[in-house]
This record gives C-alpha cells, structure tokens and sequence, in this order.
C-alpha cells in the first residue's frame, strides 16, 4: 500500500480582518499565489500529472463562492484539473489533507494540491455579520437558552442534552470559549498566561528567522510585497493582557488577549504518493501516519481535539509520549488549555513557535497552516513526530500524526 507524503508546502503571511496587509486581495487571487508558490517548490511535478486540487473554506460564498477550488484551478491556466471546494470550518484544508491521504492510500491518485483559503475582510463588513441570515428555526431554542445564559452571568455550563434539548450549533465561537472556561475550571489567569507566551514565542520565532521560512511573500494587486504576519507583537506582559475587559459576556474571561484575531490568508499543500515522489526524484518533507475526527457538543466545541487526537494517535498506533512536537489551533487559550491538560501534552513540546493567538486564524487556512508550520517545526528544532489538532466550529474535532522525513 502507497504512503501519502508531503513535498512542498507554502503558507501566505496572516493578515488583520478589516485593516490588516491583506484586506485589497480576493481570495482566489491569494490562494492562486499559494498553490502556485507551493508547485513551484517541485518543479519536477507536471501539473497534468495533479488528480485534483481540492479547496478548504470555512465561508464559501461571495468571493470565495462558486466552487473556489475549480476557480483556482483555471485562474491558474490548469483547465484539465479538477477542483473542488470542502467546508469542515475551522479543519476545511486539514479535511482537503485528509481527503488526499485517504485517496493515495486507496490507490486512486497519485497527487494532489490540498489548499485552504478565508479573507474574512471580504465578508462584506469584516466579520461572518455580512452574510445573510440562514439559520434553521428549529436552533431558535437553543440559541435563546444561550444568550440567556450569556446576560444572566450562569456559574456553570449545562448540556442542553440532559435535557433533551438540542444544543446550540449557531452559538458564537466566543460564547462556547466562555462555556469551556466554566466546564474545565480554566482561570481567567491561565487563560491570560497562555495569550502572553504565544505572544512571546511568536516575537522570539520572528526573530530567530523561523518565521521568514514558513511564509511565502503575497504580492498584492498595487504590486506591494507582504511577507510578515500582522499578528504577533512585541514585548506583550501579562500585566498589560490581564487589564483587558472580558468580549463576549460581562462577567466572562475571554478577551482580546487570549483569543485570536479575525484574518485572512491562504496556504497550500502537495501531497503524493511515496511511489510517485520516488519516480520524480523527490525527497519528501513528511509522512502523514494517521488521522482522525470527532464530534461533541457545538456549545463546547473547544475541547475537540481531546477525542481527535486520542483516534488519530490509535489510528498511527502511538501514545502522546511519542509525539515530539504538537500544533495546537489557538482559537482560545481556554481550549487549548482544556485539550493540552486533559491529552497530558508537555507544555514545553506545544506551540513553540506561538500560535493563532499571536499569528492568526483565517479559517480555512489554518489546517494547511499548521501543516507548514509544523513541518517547518519538527525540521527547525530537529524532531521525527508531529501532532497537528484543532476544535471546529459547530462541534468537531480533528487531527494528524505527521513523520518528518527530511
């Protein structure tokens, strides 16, 4: 049976939502820069040879509407490649990873583009507000149960489902953050800690060059350069974080602080079989060993990667011990602290770079993302095993075992 191994990967710089570096490119020209940027890497790849390019987007519509992944595919002069677009939310183009991995192993297809894309600045007023309003009445129960819970500063979380009652799966990512805060315990100050390392790891990432290796300059249409992420920034103190007022409830703990930003970016992924990638004289960058998703209630939906990555680790036949280095999604500090605590993940094998938290969190990016960056990793700091998790909106988890090969 073929291996599924990655040989290029290209990851745009993050930019703010709104007022960041790329809110004056759309998100098929961007993703366009990426997978081209990323084919690029292996020349000797004919993009005939390419079975498909497959697209994640947590908001496929507007301008990232009409199946962006074929759009990409012919904008790019590649009319003889298929294109298709996934949503998995927050894991869209782990999900596109996936799908390859899976495909590979099956014997049907030898390569593939795994890309991902979200300009939330191009929503329409830089936040998911800009679209128009397609919830099911049948939530509209839970979603008042939930805003009740938000003004009346409840001590608690309680699942709706002990109750009979469906959970919330329209609730905002914001209040399911201050929901895992009530679940695990999980302080106010942990949370705050947590926000200022990111900060601090991503500052010091920056400036031991690791950053300038893992993003790919973006030229926007003005012909201006990016090449840095808007995010990180220097010299953050918990004092100054812990002064932040809470966002989403009065009495609450998630602030600006230790929770991610709204952003845009794009990233892509190649990945082939062992067999093809010996054939064209490749070296692969990694091995994908195993995968794994999950579901729990979308009302806690931070704690996702806990039951991902428990399946992805049985799946690759390996305990959390052998993991060397783990990329944790930094939707929230809450969540990746519940996750972290709870898998028994040294902290010091975490997030060494920083996370979302300082770099950002472009939905459909972000499972690409962490691929890059935790390749770039695992090779950085000269380690074999990656862990790659992340929560999903709605309810999900997800998570890959990756093996650094070169």
């Amino acid at each position: 049976m073929p291996e599924a191994v990655i040989v290029s990967t290209a990851r745009s710089p993050i930019g703010r939502a709104g007022k960041g570096s790329l809110v004056g490119i759309r998100p098929d020209d961007l993703a366009a820069q990426m997978v081209r940027a990323a084919l690029d890497k292996v020349p000797e790849l004919d993009p005939r040879e390419l079975d498909d390019l497959m697209m994640g987007c947590g908001q496929p519509g507007g301008e990232s509407g009409f199946n962006i992944g074929r759009t990409v595919a012919v904008q790019l002069g590649y009319d003889f490649l298929p294109g298709t677009t996934v949503n998995r939310y927050c894991s869209s183009s782990l999900q596109t990873t996936r799908m390859a991995f899976h495909a590979i192993k099956a014997g049907e297809g030898d390569a593939f583009v795994s890309a991902g894309v979200e300009t939330v600045s191009r929503f329409g007023n830089g936040s998911s507000d800009g679209w128009p309003n397609s919830r099911n009445e049948r939530f509209d129960e839970a979603m008042a149960r939930t805003a009740k819970a938000a003004e009346s500063g409840a001590s608690e979380w309680h699942d709706p489902r002990e109750d009979d009652h469906l959970p919330d799966v329209y609730i905002a990512m914001g209040q399911t953050a201050e929901n895992v805060a009530l679940h695990t315990g999980i302080s106010r100050e942990d949370m705050d800690h947590f926000g200022v390392r990111s900060q601090n790891l991503a500052e010091q990432a920056l400036a031991s060059g690791f950053w300038a290796r893992d993003i790919t300059p973006v030229t926007l249409p003005d012909g201006t350069v990016v090449e840095k992420d808007d995010g990180p920034r220097a010299g953050v103190t918990y004092e100054a974080v812990s002064q932040l007022k809470p966002v989403f409830r009065p009495d609450g703990s998630v602030t600006a602080g230790n929770c991610c930003a709204l952003n845009d970016g794009a990233a892509a992924v190649v990945v082939m079989s062992d067999e093809k990638a010996r054939a064209l004289g490749l070296t692969p960058l990694a091995r994908i060993v195993a995968t794994g998703v999950s579901g729990l209630s979308p009302e806690i939906m931070g704690l996702g990667p806990i039951e991902a990555s428990t399946r992805a680790l049985a799946n690759a036949g390996m305990g959390i011990a052998d993991i060397d280095l783990v990329e944790i999604n930094e939707a929230f500090a809450v969540q990746v602290l519940g996750s972290q605590r709870e898998l028994g993940i040294d902290i010091d094998r975490l997030n060494v770079n920083g996370g979302a938290i300082a770099v950002g969190h472009p939905f459909g990016m972000t499972g690409a993302r962490i691929t890059s960056t935790l390749i770039n990793s695992l090779r950085f700091h000269d380690k074999q095993f990656g862990l790659e998790t992340m929560c999903v909106g709605g309810g999900q988890g997800m998570a890959m075992v990756l093996e650094r090969l070169s």
